[in-house]
């Protein structure tokens, strides 16, 4: 409920701070004292756009702010969603700055518009003759079918099977798309697959292959090298190892004379024992040296294909090759697991589709069974309103489509008149009957789920004493569930609030202002009476006055 407003330099108003009470507030006040300010002020704090015209003095801020008890409207999810701090009384401030700046607050916390909106609905509903186009729209019409029903449970039960509809359904239409841009792919993958799967790569082996063929290439050459080589170092005479050997005899002579010489005489048999080595080495080699034209061949024709790999990929290594050898294997590989995991999928989705056909179908049972008694609650109210021969049919129809509440669509047909033909509420209802309608469907919804604070504003406009008393019973009778303000013209309704108010304007030096204030007692009793007879008030009026209060 709303608790306190304060509003400081907006429009008419320098400064204001009122404190309101649960039941039925009214508020009441010439033409032009400014109601419609108040309600754009309220505005402000819901969420509507605001603008420097809304600054009485343009070289100061416009602060507007509401205090609202919301204990009872588990809202706790929605600011922990929004990384809200909650409090049991929540402050809401709206400021307008002189450069135009607009800036939102909750329990302090900065907040956008649309953050603000969507709290401004749980706490207020503001209702005029024209804001009742609402009646009109499918999804409140179920919304109040809802609530009579009490689907909240199935509704969300619904929501949860849809949501997951909703998630399978997108990633089989991603696994779908997968699949169609890789069986594009899939053969000519295939293709490139083939091509290095044959060419049996291995790390390393171009550079092996390489030296081999420059090897295998100049066989000859090699012979003719080596056989040299060994001949010098190996002829009987002059060779290099006959020589060392010498070399290494005479030192031996020698080296016991000195450290010097037996350290030369040590690596000269050093350099004896590698070279021998080396001269088993080359006559090892030669003995293993052929030509091989068909090996050449073969080495020559895997080069030449991996060289051929290497251009067609842009690559210049084989483990380039290799790895892009491992990623085709992955692509086709996925192509084929996309398969297995597309008819998963559509399982599973089955399964879902048709649990949320059921939680839609159970709905929609629920929905049919309230609407008789939707109807007997609304035409029962109205014939209290001076409507006694309207009549509502709801047709409800299963559209096989997947709405946020259900798959039904649903139309509201109307007559107001006996042996009028029934018509769609909102072509057929005048803006009298629709503002009468919606107070009496929010009369009905009071007993059926916990309403924000309601402001109606002036929809008794244009109604007759009776039918006005009527409508300010309904609305007394609603407040003992919520909090409800009415803002009327007709003293019938005014005389049944728990409290009531007076916006008026009042001159204060130069400048006009509009003023609220809370009416007790005989100051009460004129209000009503000035209502009922107009500036001059008269002893029949002010006795009519208190006769309405009592």
């Amino acid at each position: 409920m709303l608790q306190t407003l304060h509003i400081k330099n907006f429009a008419l108003i320098e400064q204001l701070h009122i404190d309101f009470s649960e039941g039925l507030s009214i508020i009441t006040g010439e033409t032009g004292a400014g109601k419609s300010i108040l309600l754009g002020a309220l505005g402000l704090v819901l969420g509507n756009r605001a603008d420097l015209g809304s600054l009485k003095d343009k070289e100061q801020k416009c602060v507007v702010e509401a205090h609202f008890k919301i204990s009872d409207y588990n809202l706790k999810t929605f600011f922990a969603d929004n990384d809200l701090d909650y409090d049991d009384v929540t402050i809401i401030r709206r400021e307008i700055l002189p450069s135009g700046k607009s800036r939102a607050f909750v329990n302090d916390s900065p907040v956008n518009l649309q953050e603000l909106q969507q709290l401004g609905n749980h706490l207020i509903d503001i209702h005029s003759q024209q804001q009742t186009r609402e009646l009109s729209d499918e999804q409140y019409q179920l919304y109040i079918l809802d609530a009579i029903a009490g689907n909240n449970h199935l509704l969300a039960e619904y929501k949860k099977q849809l949501s997951l509809y909703k998630s399978l359904k997108k990633q089989l239409i991603k696994a779908k798309e997968q699949k169609e841009s890789l069986t594009k792919e899939y053969d000519y993958n295939s293709f490139l697959l083939k091509e290095l799967t044959d060419a049996n790569l291995k790390a390393g082996e171009q550079e092996e292959m390489e030296a081999e063929l420059e090897k295998l290439s100049n066989v000859e050459f090699i012979k003719e090298s080596v056989a040299k080589a060994l001949a010098i170092a190996e002829d009987e005479q002059i060779g290099v190892i006959q020589n060392l050997k010498e070399i290494k005899s005479t030192l031996q002579k020698i080296s016991g004379l000195s450290v010097g010489y037996s350290q030369f005489y040590e690596r000269v048999n050093s350099v004896l024992i590698e070279f021998d080595d080396i001269a088993a080495g080359l006559r090892e080699d030669a003995d293993l040296l052929s030509d091989d034209p068909e090996r050449l061949e073969l080495v020559n024709q895997k080069l030449q294909l991996i060289y051929s790999l290497q251009k067609k990929h842009t690559v210049s290594t084989v483990e380039a090759l290799i790895a892009i050898q491992q990623e085709l294997e992955g692509k086709v590989l996925q192509s084929d697991e996309l398969d297995a995991t597309i008819e998963k999928r559509e399982a599973e989705l089955l399964d879902i589709e048709k649990a949320t056909n059921e939680a839609a179908a159970a709905l929609s049972e629920k929905r049919s069974a309230a609407i008789p008694k939707l109807a007997d609650n609304i035409t029962t109210i109205l014939s209290q309103l001076g409507m006694p021969n309207a009549r509502f049919k709801f047709e409800l129809t299963p559209s096989g489509n997947y709405y946020d509440n259900g798959t039904d669509t649903i139309n509201l047909m109307f007559s107001a008149n006996k042996g009028t033909d029934f018509g769609l509420l909102k072509k057929v209802a005048s803006g009298g009957e629709m503002s009468r309608i919606m107070l009496a469907v929010k009369s009905v919804l009071a007993g059926y789920s916990k309403l924000p604070t309601i402001i109606f504003d002036e929809i008794d406009t244009g109604v007759s004493g009776e039918i006005s008393n009527k409508m300010g019973d309904i609305m007394k009778e609603m407040s003992k569930a919520m909090q409800v303000f009415a803002i009327t013209h007709l003293p019938q309704v005014a005389a049944k609030g728990d409290s009531h108010y007076k916006v008026f304007k009042s001159i204060q030096g130069e400048t006009t202002v509009s003023e609220l204030k809370e009416l007790t007692g005989e100051g009460r009793v004129q209000e009503i009476a000035e209502m009922l007879s107009g500036k001059d008030i008269t002893d029949s009026a002010l006795n009519h006055a208190r006769a309405l209060l009592n």
